[in-house]
């Protein structure tokens, strides 16, 4: 199972401004020695040495995420504006029936459907699942004039679609994947999936504000997310933040690491970052949230940031 993240921004895309690009630039300047341009090699170790936050970015693209599976399955989660990304760089899968699972429709997490090229491509088909019996008209209304224009229109791409009905609790097999649904808080309702192959266990869990009943041990629904070796979870806010944003239906990062830790996941995935954030600040989370793991009993878990780009082999 190969996880690659195509979005990973929440609430709106947000690509690196260009005073952001210049501060990185002056940044890594600042930084630089008479002995770190002597050679290529010095040069080279010196990029190399550039912590991630000023080399890289963790990407402005709103939710996608991809799944490859050892048997050539592969999965879409959410359709924000990575898909984009993903319709244009990723390869396609078998017989181009692409399979895709909505976490639910706030337009960060379907917006990329527009701009999705195998979408208008006459030999693809495109499955969708969700937990949501009126998918197709949210879709189309996205899709309508004067929105898009003509040539975009969902009279134009409606055949390219079949609709999956799944429910809360579910637990069904797609192209022999294990895949099981759980309903979260979150204004609107949102749903995170679990998807096993070969032993594995890959949850995601976009879009959730979590309370005190989901760290309940005695409720068996809970146990969706026990034992995943990779939990990919909503962790937008720090604790300024979401003081302010009280029901909005996002996570401060501490609280992503307690639930990580109650559920025994092997892996934690900080995802859906807040579009305020420069990369310093999601960076400076990152490591907050080591911090306040190595407090905690499960200090063998391994925290890492969802970044635009990434890739994550089970």
């Amino acid at each position: 199972m190969i996880i690659h993240f195509w979005g990973t921004r929440g609430s709106i895309p947000t690509p690196l401004s260009p005073e952001q690009i210049q501060s990185k630039i002056i940044a890594a300047i600042e930084r630089i020695s008479p002995k770190d341009i002597e050679t290529q090699d010095a040069r080279m170790r010196f990029v190399a040495s550039l912590p991630p936050w000023l080399f890289g970015t963790v990407g402005g693209n709103s939710p996608c995420v991809g799944i490859s599976f050892q048997n050539g399955a592969k999965f879409i989660l959410d359709a924000g504006s990575g898909l984009r990304e993903l319709g244009l760089h990723d390869s396609p899968p078998k017989n181009l029936r692409y399979t895709m699972f909505f976490s639910h429709f706030h337009w960060d997490h379907m917006q990329g459907i527009p701009f999705f090229n195998p979408a208008y491509n006459p030999k693809a088909h495109i499955d969708v699942y969700s937990a949501f019996p009126a998918a197709e008209t949210i879709l189309s209304r996205q899709n309508a004039c004067p929105y898009f224009p003509v040539n975009a229109r969902w009279e134009n791409m409606k055949s390219h679609f079949t609709f999956h009905l799944v429910h809360n609790g579910e637990t069904f097999f797609v192209d022999d994947i294990k895949v099981s649904v759980k309903k979260m808080g979150h204004p609107g309702n949102s749903y995170s999936y679990s998807f096993e192959e070969d032993g594995k266990k890959f949850i995601y869990a976009t879009d959730v504000e979590l309370v005190e009943k989901d760290f309940d041990r005695t409720v068996e629904e809970n146990f969706f997310f026990e034992n995943a070796d990779v939990l990919v979870l909503d962790s937008q806010y720090n604790a300024d933040e979401l003081s302010r944003k009280k029901g909005w239906g996002h996570n401060i990062f501490s609280r992503a690491v307690d639930f990580a830790n109650t559920w025994h996941a092997k892996k934690l995935y900080l995802f859906h970052h807040e579009p305020t954030y420069n990369d310093q600040k999601i960076y400076t989370i990152l490591q907050a949230a080591r911090w306040y793991k190595d407090s905690c009993e499960n200090q063998g878990m391994e925290i890492y940031l969802a970044v635009e780009g990434q890739e994550v082999e089970l």
